[in-house]
């Protein structure tokens, strides 16, 4: 085995701390419960979400962990800008193997929303077909601007060797 090299073993631990530039919004609130197809009143009604407790309209619960969000710089050569922990893994295709999200308090529109991402773990295993291949878990944790606990999303990425 081969693909987890000292370099990544020693960025286990490594942070990314990511705040939005500005509250988060009832537009984008809005935006974003019609792009995903969702048209519970909790997100687009006042007075929906005073009924059922909360203080204001709240955001769907994965609105937190679009990324994009936090980011303000340029587009890498594929267009995206978010997050991405820059590593490089030569002769190996990257897949996503997944996220687990844990969903603790509603997302407001007056809310700054900060993310801080952690890599918690390394490992090497090998496949079925004999291939090297390298697991990175990482975790997302976010908070709105009084420092509650908004949720968490633990991400696997893995890159398996190509010969």
């Amino acid at each position: 085995m081969g693909l987890l090299t000292d370099e990544l073993r020693a960025r286990i631990g490594e942070t990314a701390v990511y705040t939005a530039p500005e509250p988060v919004g009832r537009a984008a609130i809005r935006y974003y419960a019609m792009a995903v197809g969702d048209d519970n009143p909790l997100y687009t009604d006042a007075e929906a979400a005073h009924h059922a407790g909360y203080r204001d309209v709240i955001a769907p619960p994965t609105w937190v962990t679009e990324t994009n969000q936090y980011m303000s710089g340029v587009r890498n050569h594929e267009g995206y800008m978010g997050h991405s922990w820059g590593i490089e893994v030569p002769n190996s295709r990257l897949v996503r193997g997944g996220n687990s999200y844990t969903f603790d308090n509603p997302v407001y529109p007056e809310d700054i929303i900060t993310a801080t991402w952690e890599i918690v773990d390394a490992t090497e295993r090998t496949t079925s077909k004999g291939q090297d291949m390298l697991i990175v878990t990482s975790q997302a944790t976010y908070t709105n601007h009084h420092g509650a606990l908004i949720g968490t999303n633990t991400e696997t990425l893995i890159w398996t060797a190509l010969s």
